[in-house]
């Protein structure tokens, strides 16, 4: 009886791990790597063509937005009414990826990237998280951070102090 109840448990545990999530394979991966290129691109170019809207679009409304100010913590309704008086005046930004890294959960339905933009306050780095979700990629979260050498960090901090 003993053996039956261990051949049982066996295979039971057996069946389970037949239910362990794969990796997802290499050209689902390349075609969702073309694709938040294009959202984010998309995202980017949205700003500079003042296009609100769809630069919105492409966010989750659980998104969050870290901007280069210890301040700018902003969900997606927040930023929104940061961004528009800019986008109404034709006054907004513009961040030009240099280059960019996407990386994927075993599911590949969850994705994280980081990317070096060319702005007016010379060179950043954003780094941000994209879920797939109603078969389209959507922004849930974005930080963006000024780069500065590590030489010129304690000036940097004087600066801020005052």
């Amino acid at each position: 009886m003993k053996s039956k109840f261990i051949i049982l448990l066996l295979s039971i545990t057996s069946l389970m791990s037949c239910h362990v999530m794969k990796p997802v394979n290499e050209n689902t991966v390349l075609a969702s790597q073309k694709a938040i290129h294009t959202v984010m691109d998309n995202w980017h170019k949205d700003v500079i063509n003042y296009e609100l809207d769809s630069y919105f679009e492409i966010t989750d409304d659980s998104f969050i937005f870290l901007g280069t100010d210890p301040k700018e913590r902003w969900t997606k309704d927040e930023f929104y009414k940061f961004c528009k008086p800019y986008f109404d005046k034709k006054t907004t930004w513009s961040f030009i990826p240099l280059w960019r890294n996407v990386y994927f959960s075993e599911d590949g339905k969850t994705a994280w990237f980081e990317e070096q933009l060319t702005t007016w306050m010379e060179e950043c780095r954003g780094s941000g998280v994209l879920v797939y979700k109603n078969k389209q990629w959507k922004l849930v979260h974005y930080n963006l951070t000024v780069l500065i050498e590590n030489e010129k960090v304690k000036s940097f901090i004087e600066l801020r102090k005052e």
